[in-house]
């Protein structure tokens, strides 16, 4: 039997409870509930969901999933999901929650709404960006129905990609082609070995920015490389979680170590199962800091992957050898390097590989 129950706010406003418990031969076999800001909408809500019951009939199972919105399926993908949802996705997830079509119920959204929705996060993101919004809401909509009967329409998420893609909301990020220079380096490398010394218990950045730039490893692979996935012997290293379009969750690498990379590996002191025990965001925003300061202008952590592997291609290294070191599964990844000429190694005699490859007693 449906009532609506008001109930008083700690500012002062009222909102109404709507219930609806309906019992047959003494057993309740279906009970929810609905708070409302306004009494003729919980009235309203109450009268619509009367007449869908009227009509499930003695299907009552089915209208557990009716009336649910893409934010309750946001939410239940994010607290059943068994993989371990990393963490921009966790944050574009919790983002999406924010917008509008987050309240609307999962069998109205078609791919009109989807698409102005694209379109609302196309004002102030890259049409990059939209993409991996749209790629994360859409694994939403892929197991919603089949999964947990939520009536999603799979359909509809592809046709408002195509049409993304085809308005220009959506895209493909640019292939970014910035190197540092060698005097960009030396300055970041002087100015990160003067803080490490003057703060010993801070980030040694020097030889977290030189393990990056010749391992060609990703920020965050770096920060989950242990001692016991290095094989100094063999000059390799197990690269855990390694990025990937598919499925990052036990992607896990071998990956070629060259010389200057295993040896500041080895130089650094073994207190921690991992090689460098640092946050992600921390190593982020100590090289944005020092760039800002040094003046050096576009330059990302990330730029030091493609630098590393630009060195590689420059020393004469085939595409096979290259990705053995970069970890790159599809060789076309590396089709843009091959106007590369070779030109040898830029950092043959360069003095902080040197530098950086003694053992240095500093704290972590």
């Amino acid at each position: 039997m449906p009532h609506i129950i008001e109930r008083k706010r700690k500012d002062g406003s009222s909102a109404y409870l709507a219930q609806i418990d309906i019992k047959r031969n003494g057993k309740r076999v279906h009970r929810e509930a609905k708070t409302f800001d306004r009494k003729s909408a919980a009235n309203a809500w109450i009268k619509k969901r009367k007449k869908e019951i009227d009509a499930a009939g003695e299907d009552l199972g089915s209208l557990k999933s009716k009336g649910k919105s893409l934010g309750d399926a946001i939410r239940k993908y994010s607290r059943e999901s068994i993989k371990e949802i990393g963490r921009t996705k966790a944050q574009v997830l919790n983002t999406i929650l924010e917008f509008d079509i987050a309240d609307m119920r999962c069998e109205d959204i078609k791919s009109p709404d989807i698409v102005d929705f694209a379109r609302s996060l196309s004002t102030s993101r890259s049409p990059a960006t939209v993409s991996n919004y749209m790629s994360h809401l859409g694994a939403v909509f892929t197991i919603a129905r089949p999964a947990w009967g939520l009536p999603l329409d799979g359909q509809a998420m592809k046709d408002a990609f195509a049409v993304c893609n085809r308005l220009g909301i959506t895209g493909k990020s640019k292939e970014r082609d910035r190197r540092p220079t060698l005097d960009e380096l030396n300055a970041l490398m002087a100015l990160f070995e003067q803080k490490h010394l003057h703060r010993p218990k801070s980030i040694p950045m020097h030889r977290v920015v030189a393990f990056a730039l010749f391992s060609t490893r990703r920020q965050e692979e770096i920060t989950r490389v242990t001692w016991a996935g290095l094989d100094t012997e063999n000059e390799r290293v197990l690269v855990t979680n390694m990025k990937h379009p598919g499925d990052k969750i036990g992607n896990n690498v071998r990956c070629d170590l060259p010389d200057p990379a295993c040896a500041i590996a080895e130089a650094m002191p073994a207190v921690d199962a991992r090689i460098f025990p640092y946050r992600t965001d921390a190593i982020s925003a100590a090289f944005t800091r020092a760039c800002k300061f040094l003046e050096i202008n576009d330059l990302r952590f990330h730029d030091l992957r493609h630098e590393g592997v630009s060195r590689l291609f420059e020393m004469g290294l085939s595409i096979p050898q290259v990705a053995a070191v970069s970890g790159h599964r599809s060789w076309s990844s590396l089709q843009r390097y091959t106007h590369i000429d070779q030109v040898g190694d830029k950092y043959d005699g360069w003095e902080w590989i040197e530098r950086l490859s003694k053992l240095q007693n500093f704290h972590v």
